[in-house]
């Protein structure tokens, strides 16, 4: 049977005007003349179309952040770092995506956890004056970007909610130009701004809530190196609602009288998923291409994680979290007190997902079967060898062989004594996990604790005051990620972000 199909639309016009035609030319040439067109060659140079009917918030993100050469961090294919729609999973999972697209909040919130600076307007926080000052401030640079949601129905376009980003903008006329990332659908088109605002002041029927615009551009502090918020599974959620709203009910147990027992309180509380929510950032590389050496951007990216593991490792919060893990204190009976077989179990995760990565198939992340995993040194020049964690990922017929960049802590001279476990003392583990996650979350969540002295001595224990620089910038990431989270989990994710104390 023939299957109908359908190769572009015609572009309604008016009220748009094509990018390529006559008049798009000119509309350009003009607002190129008058300095309003600085940030779209940038765009135009990481430009994508969108890869899945629902990608368009993914898209419209993904060159944004590109255009805005913000790192990912992390690999995306060989041994490139690059913002593509298959990684930004992070506040939702790609099948419901692609099912049923992204709401503006998601995707604002998606942004943040990506490492960009983001201020997200609902048409009902703000006004067409707003939206042209804006509009005007992001085109006139190079380092902010405005991406509209917005509904193609005042356009006459076909089709519901859209998300695209907006190239530049015409003073002369009020037209703004649309970079539609669904490009086997409409071409790049000029919109005059009046009716852009009215397409964005519309109800997006899966909230309720306003559609409206955000303004993307680079922090200026860098990006978390060793740990992240993941909220690529439905357990976040609990884990989220447990660090925002159940820990402040704990402090009400009147038998808290020292730091330990809080600490054995919050342990024992902790949901079974407690690690789902912070993860520990391992590189992923082809076992093919890594060869027996690491590049030196290899080895300076994972120097830089073993200084905040070590950093970490140097609290006073972590060993004393340690200590009610490892020792035989009859308080602490939780499934959250061992670390064993830790690193086995994540090695082999890991190398699932790290080989669906690598083959561009994340969909079939669960086909994988790890068979093998086992660790090799390589060298790294002038600075001794560094640990690969090397594995084999089996799916059906197909098998990847990849390589992971681990860091790994030496332990403190003065802490051979202790009884760390000879894995958990090298690389990053739940104790380290339960650590940033306790140093992250907000001051005020400790205001609660009715023993003054216990406060004092608790609250110096998780500030982030004395905490080298490295450290205190991966907390201070991690804070401004689970401040997002929460509005995420509220579909909200309002600004500002919360200042750091």
């Amino acid at each position: 049977m023939a299957m109908a199909s359908l190769y572009r639309r015609v572009l309604p016009s008016p009220p748009a005007v094509e990018f390529a035609s006559e008049e798009g030319k000119r509309l350009f040439a003009e607002a190129l003349q008058s300095g309003t067109l600085q940030g779209f060659f940038n765009l135009i140079s990481c430009f994508q179309t969108q890869s899945e009917p629902a990608f368009c918030g993914l898209a419209s993100l993904s060159v944004v952040l590109n255009a805005l050469a913000i790192d990912p961090g992390r690999q995306w294919k060989g041994p490139w770092r690059w913002f593509d729609e298959s990684m930004l999973d992070c506040c939702e999972p790609l099948d419901k995506v692609k099912a049923e697209g992204i709401t503006f909040g998601k995707l604002a919130c998606l942004a943040h956890c990506a490492g960009a600076k983001v201020r997200s307007f609902r048409a009902d926080q703000a006004t067409i004056h707003d939206l042209r000052d804006h509009l005007v401030r992001c085109a006139s640079s190079q380092d902010c970007h405005l991406i509209a949601s917005y509904h193609r129905k005042p356009f006459k376009q076909t089709g519901t909610g859209h998300f695209s980003p907006i190239g530049g903008y015409h003073a002369g006329q009020d037209m703004a130009l649309v970079l539609d990332v669904a490009r086997f659908k409409y071409p790049p088109h000029w919109v005059p701004l009046p009716l852009l605002w009215e397409a964005m002041n519309t109800t997006d029927e899966a909230t309720g809530l306003l559609r409206g615009f955000m303004l993307i551009s680079r922090h200026t502090a860098a990006p978390s190196l060793l740990y992240t918020v993941s909220c690529r599974d439905g357990s976040w959620k609990s884990m989220a609602k447990y660090c925002m709203e159940d820990i402040p009910h704990l402090f009400k147990d009147e038998s808290l009288d020292n730091v330990p027992s809080l600490l054995c309180h919050l342990v024992q509380s902790l949901p079974a998923n407690a690690e789902n929510l912070i993860k520990w950032v391992i590189e992923v590389r082809r076992k093919e291409e890594g060869g027996s050496s690491l590049s030196n951007e290899e080895k300076e990216r994972v120097i830089l994680k073993e200084i905040v593991l070590q950093q970490v490792r140097n609290t006073k919060l972590f060993w004393l979290i340690h200590e009610l893990q490892y020792t035989k204190n009859p308080c602490c009976n939780c499934s959250y007190s061992s670390d064993d077989n830790s690193l086995a179990r994540i090695a082999a995760t890991v190398c699932c997902q790290g080989a669906a990565l690598l083959t561009g198939n994340l969909a079939s992340r669960d086909g994988f079967c790890c068979r093998e995993t086992c660790f090799k040194c390589v060298q790294v020049d002038g600075d001794g060898h560094k640990t690969v964690i090397t594995g084999t990922a089996v799916s059906g017929v197909n098998e990847q062989g990849v390589d992971m960049l681990l860091p790994i802590s030496p332990l403190e001279t003065s802490m051979c004594n202790s009884n760390l476990s000879k894995e958990a003392g090298k690389f990053p583990s739940r104790t380290d996990i339960l650590t940033v996650l306790l140093l992250a979350l907000h001051p005020s969540t400790w205001l609660g604790i009715e023993n003054e002295r216990l406060k004092t001595e608790f609250q110096s224990l998780v500030s982030t005051d004395d905490l080298p620089d490295d450290l205190k910038r991966e907390i201070l990431h991690l804070r401004r990620q689970l401040h997002y989270v929460k509005a995420c989990k509220e579909e909200t994710c309002e600004d500002p972000a919360p200042q750091s104390p």
